[in-house]
């Protein structure tokens, strides 16, 4: 291992920047202290979660729709409690005080994939933080610890280090990081995001320790829930702290929560019940007397040379992940490293807070601007061996055709680069767009349907009655198929999510959501275009038409498609050139496991189409819109199909279902000679 001289300036250095980031979380602490004194008095009243009945609204969606809860056990408490606070708090609860078996298990994937920085120096390895993996070779830790390009050319980052179930070390896996990548940095908040290289086996840390997926939305923690937060304190082995840890404190950039934490966990994550990264620990806050000097746990001044177990730290700060994430997309839209934005599965368009990001039919409002276009292929790629399509799916009205193709390509070059094999440019892939092609002027619903229809604002199920009546199959279906009893469907009173349609509608959609890792609203929005597309015959052919302006008119043809992009996907075929040999089909978060949907498509012949020479269909369980998957019973045995499992809040996400390296393995047998 190759070594660097630790000189007093680069360890000034760290102690300097460490010290600044103490003395403003010191300030923010005193500046707060109202705040806490209000909790704690709530607290003093009984009220076990002291925050906002706004926030605790946020939280109870986002645990129903996250699937952290049984729908019985929220059925069962909303048939005890009427609507409103104590209703929130007894959801939020059951979750905080009745744990699933795999709480363990989940933890255990969570915690692999934190890992020990440490300083090179002159062949001595000196801990300076923790950091965790964001994505299959991304890592995030304090600004303090890797404040620049230097110092991340200065360490080693280890995995594993930490005990085994039999108490004996284990060996960890070391890596290094990039050195042409510059970390991407922030002060105020107190992040650096580095990219780490390739270990020992030839692939990205990820693809062995798994990684965590920053999540924007809010709802992820309400004041008086746990958290746990894993890491190195002071550079010892791998530890978590789990017992007696609480958020005190939501302030705009930083969570303030009691739990014992040393300097050694600067950069660690810091994870909720259902271990999703909350915040980014990055320093403590001691108590100090009425002379502002830091005391000991026993009372007393602290001296110099005192270990930092004996400080009585009144709190711990961290910066909130929606905050860093907000930053990041700030700092890196439109320039020319958005691309990491795709590396972290962050769609680069932002969507509503109260949404995961979703693809969907355009709004009126794209009916105004300059109708875009479809992109084609760059002429002699891959070898002159074929073509290789995207087929997008919903949500695309704003959208770049541009980016759009960046992004697939994005999810799928590191689903590539996982399976050791060559990534893809950008500008060989064709991609077609109907994101804002208008249907003519039918008295039917249009293509560009109305945002609020759309999932955008609270979800309503389309319009046209016989649309509506296809909506309503395709949710109901989807519901039975999921494990819906009958009695659930018929029963006349039950609880749901806010917003949308009521009655046995919501109640199916809530049942989805439940069943699921995305939210109503998300399962209204996709099923209702699947049903307005299926619906409209000049919807329909609108859509085909936009496809095939961007669509190669001879030659081998690879095509992925996803979400709706496969209905489309199964027409298209019937109105491909005769010259084109569409060697492979691949079908990703598919809605053709419904029966509503297979028996409206332009040919239902419920069996791989003639001339598809392999179909690849690949699903999560937890993605709603492939509930009836696998499809093999139905559609016959000659398909080929594979389950994946995506990101909790990502089943759907076609750059998710991309970065496996087995999807990303098919994409490329398609391309072979």
């Amino acid at each position: 291992m190759d070594t660097q001289v630790l000189t007093a300036d680069t360890y000034e250095r760290v102690l300097a920047a460490r010290r600044h980031q103490y003395e403003a979380a010191a300030e923010r602490y005193v500046a707060a202290l109202p705040q806490r004194e209000a909790v704690e008095r709530r607290t003093g009243r009984g009220m076990s979660l002291p925050d906002t009945e706004s926030q605790l609204q946020a939280r109870a969606e986002h645990l129903i729709s996250g699937g952290a809860l049984p729908m019985e056990t929220v059925m069962s408490l909303a048939s005890q409690e009427k609507p409103g606070r104590r209703l929130l708090e007894r959801i939020i609860g059951a979750s905080k005080d009745l744990q699933a078996v795999n709480f363990l298990s989940r933890g255990s994937r969570a915690a692999a994939t934190v890992g020990r920085v440490s300083l090179l120096d002159n062949g001595r390895v000196l801990p300076l933080g923790t950091a965790f993996l964001v994505s299959p070779d991304l890592l995030m830790t304090n600004h303090h610890v890797l404040p620049d390009a230097d110092m991340a050319a200065r360490v080693v980052v280890e995995f594993g280090a930490e005990t085994g179930i039999d108490n004996t070390p284990a060996q960890p896996a070391s890596y290094r990081l990039l050195a042409d990548f510059v970390p991407l940095v922030d002060e105020d908040l107190d992040f650096s995001l580095v990219r780490v290289g390739m270990g020992a086996d030839g692939r990205p840390p990820g693809a062995r320790f798994g990684w965590n997926r920053l999540i924007e939305a809010q709802g992820k923690l309400v004041i008086g829930e746990s958290v746990n937060v894993v890491g190195h304190p002071s550079g010892r082995l791998k530890e978590i702290a789990i017992r007696r840890n609480e958020l005190r404190v939501q302030l705009e950039d930083f969570l303030h929560y009691d739990t014992d934490t040393e300097p050694g966990n600067s950069g660690s994550p810091v994870f909720n019940d259902q271990w999703e990264v909350v915040a980014l620990h990055h320093a403590g806050v001691a108590r100090k007397d009425d002379q502002g000097r830091q005391l000991r746990r026993d009372g007393t001044p602290v001296q110099s040379g005192d270990p930092d177990d004996l400080v009585d730290w009144a709190a711990n700060e961290g910066a909130r992940v929606s905050r860093v994430v907000a930053r990041l997309r700030t700092s890196l839209a439109g320039t020319a490293r958005e691309n990491v934005l795709g590396d972290l599965g962050l769609l680069p368009d932002t969507a509503p807070a109260a949404l995961p990001a979703t693809e969907g039919l355009p709004s009126r409002a794209a009916e105004a601007a300059p109708r875009r276009r479809g992109l084609r292929g760059r002429t002699g790629a891959f070898a002159g061996r074929g073509h290789l399509l995207f087929l997008h799916g919903r949500g695309q009205e704003k959208a770049d055709p541009e980016h759009l193709r960046r992004s697939w390509t994005s999810g799928l070059n590191r689903g590539l680069t996982l399976a050791g094999l060559p990534t893809v440019d950008p500008v060989d892939v064709w991609l077609p767009f109907y994101g804002n092609r208008a249907a003519g002027t039918s008295g039917r619903e249009a293509l560009l349907a109305d945002e609020s229809a759309l999932g955008f604002a609270p979800a309503a199920p389309p319009t046209d009655p016989t649309t509506r009546v296809l909506y309503e199959q395709l949710v109901r279906e989807a519901a039975v198929k999921a494990g819906m009893p009958e009695e659930l469907l018929t029963a006349e009173e039950a609880f749901s999510l806010p917003g949308g349609a009521s009655g046995a509608l919501r109640r199916s959609l809530a049942w989805l959501a439940a069943r699921t890792d995305l939210d109503a609203l998300f399962v209204s929005a996709v099923l209702g275009d699947v049903a307005r597309y299926l619906d409209n015959r000049e919807t329909r052919q609108a859509v085909l038409d936009a496809v095939r302006e961007s669509v190669p008119d001879s030659g081998s043809l690879t095509i992925v498609a996803h979400s709706l992009g496969t209905v489309v996907a199964m027409d298209l075929l019937t109105q491909l050139d005769a010259a084109v040999d569409v060697r492979l089909l691949i079908t990703v978060g598919s809605p053709l496991g419904l029966d509503s949907v297979y028996e409206r498509l332009l040919a239902p012949t419920l069996r791989r189409p003639e001339r598809v020479g392999r179909w690849d269909n690949v699903w999560c369980p937890a993605d709603p819109v492939t509930i009836g998957c696998p499809l093999r019973p139905r559609w016959g045995g000659d398909l080929h199909e594979s389950v994946v499992t995506n990101p909790r809040e990502q089943a759907h996400s076609v750059h998710e279902y991309l970065a496996h390296p087995d999807v990303a393995r098919a994409v490329a047998r398609g391309l072979l000679p």
